[in-house]
């Protein structure tokens, strides 16, 4: 492969580092920087779906439970008409209902309220469930919280012989709420070939080392365009992204990506710490995929 085009681009673009994959084997891995363990900010969305995807798988969760019964103990005395029909599935989607993002990066540092569960559920759900995409933290939190209130552990502990142990990534940390409990929706520490193996597991339809360890069809549900989406027509799954030539992506805020090209039955991962991410990730169907 030549890369050189997007090498000279990429010190602008301050990627850290890239892998990519095709099939089983790795054809490229560059590091403009070290490999070290770093913040995947909204890609870790995708590792909060991958423990829904076990937690159905096992039983402990639906889909199609409602908010209401899945999380009593917290809902507002008085729940709008809206709440009451929103499901766990809209917790995935982007399209819980609410009109307005909560509980996003600038604003968890500097909340008051410490129970973050009533806190999110207290705001009004101004549209119907599964009609409107919003993009909203709200969402993949309350997910990872169901997951953990129902497996009796931390979502570290939860994933760890699941998934992160079978792939042979170590124990690391992830952003937790004022109660202790693992933030969902972001704050989760991978290096890029760390990383790289949640786009490879995905490629390989839940299978790892000859072992079946996630249902096949959460992986298509999860990647698959359930919604429409407010930026392009692509689309977004389970907490992961659609993407140009029939990809699918989980997606951090400067330019984490791991991209899964079906037709090519690739993976490209990288971080970077970019203000452009979207001038990154054109670079890359412009530069990489043709050569794949």
């Amino acid at each position: 492969m030549n890369l050189k085009h997007f090498e000279d681009q990429a010190q602008e673009l301050r990627v850290l580092g890239m892998k990519i994959s095709v099939g089983p084997d790795t054809v490229y891995e560059h590091y403009w920087d070290e490999d070290c363990r770093r913040n995947l900010y909204s890609a870790s969305k995708s590792f909060t779906s991958c423990a829904v995807g076990f937690a159905v798988q096992e039983g402990l969760i639906s889909l199609d439970e409602k908010l209401v019964d899945a999380f009593a103990e917290d809902i507002p005395e008085h729940p709008d008409e809206n709440l009451q029909k929103a499901t766990v599935r809209d917790l995935l989607t982007m399209c819980l209902g609410q009109e307005k993002s909560f509980l996003m990066g600038p604003q968890r540092p500097r909340m008051t309220e410490t129970d973050w569960v009533k806190a999110s559920l207290a705001i009004p759900f101004a549209y119907e469930p599964g009609t409107r995409f919003v993009y909203n933290n709200v969402g993949p939190y309350l997910a990872g919280i169901l997951v953990q209130r129902r497996a009796g552990c931390h979502l570290l502990d939860y994933l760890t012989p699941r998934f992160l142990k079978p792939l042979g990534i170590r124990r690391t940390v992830w952003e937790v709420d004022p109660q202790g409990m693992v933030f969902g929706a972001g704050g989760l520490f991978l290096t890029v070939s760390e990383f790289h193996k949640l786009g490879m597991f995905w490629l390989q339809n839940g299978c790892w080392n000859g072992r079946q360890l996630l249902s096949a069809d959460w992986i298509r549900e999860s990647s698959r365009k359930q919604v429409e989406n407010d930026r392009d027509s692509y689309g977004y799954g389970y907490l992961f992204w659609g993407g140009p030539e029939n990809s699918f992506r989980a997606d951090g805020k400067y330019g984490q990506f791991s991209i899964v090209l079906r037709d090519k039955q690739a993976v490209i991962t990288l971080m970077a710490e970019s203000r452009e991410a979207n001038r990154l990730q054109q670079a890359i169907f412009t530069d990489i995929w043709p050569q794949l």
